[in-house]
């Protein structure tokens, strides 16, 4: 990969969502804004774990600079993965951004005790839906400084 004509760095996404429309749409908005940043996708809570531990097929998984979680997961629960994530020192220091279409306080609440770094709930308008891809990546490739992947 090549860094961006704006000299940032491309970063590691990895996607964990169920949803296929989710996915597609967050795939889209990565191409429609040229966002060079590889996208990754896992499509439930276990498999995430896998992915981020390097197991089974994922031994030769590059490690995120950033993950994006949806809550409502198959076999392991986002919160569960989230807890997971920041309890296991080597994988703490990776931003977790939750994208969710939940709106309850109780679960925003519960994902920033969990160490959430942001909670983003997910807009059902694709315009808008590019619109907080684009800015989430805005922000953690121009603004914040990521720890070196380890």
């Amino acid at each position: 990969m090549t860094a961006p004509a704006d000299g940032r760095s491309p970063i590691e996404v990895l996607l964990v969502e169920d949803d296929p429309g989710d996915v597609l749409m967050t795939q889209e908005a990565f191409e429609e804004h040229k966002l060079r940043n590889r996208l990754t996708v896992v499509s439930d809570g276990a498999e995430a774990l896998a992915y981020l531990r390097q197991e089974g097929e994922y031994a030769d998984a590059v490690s995120p600079d950033l993950i994006l979680l949806d809550l409502n997961l198959p076999r392991r629960d986002g919160r569960e993965v989230l807890a997971e994530i920041k309890r296991d020192e080597h994988l703490c220091r990776i931003p977790v951004v939750v994208l969710t279409t939940s709106q309850a306080d109780e679960d925003i609440l519960r994902s920033y005790q969990l160490h959430a770094n942001a909670y983003v709930t997910k807009p059902v308008d694709f315009e808008r839906f590019i619109s907080v891809v684009r800015q989430i990546d805005e922000f953690f490739v121009s603004v914040v400084k990521l720890p070196p992947r380890g």
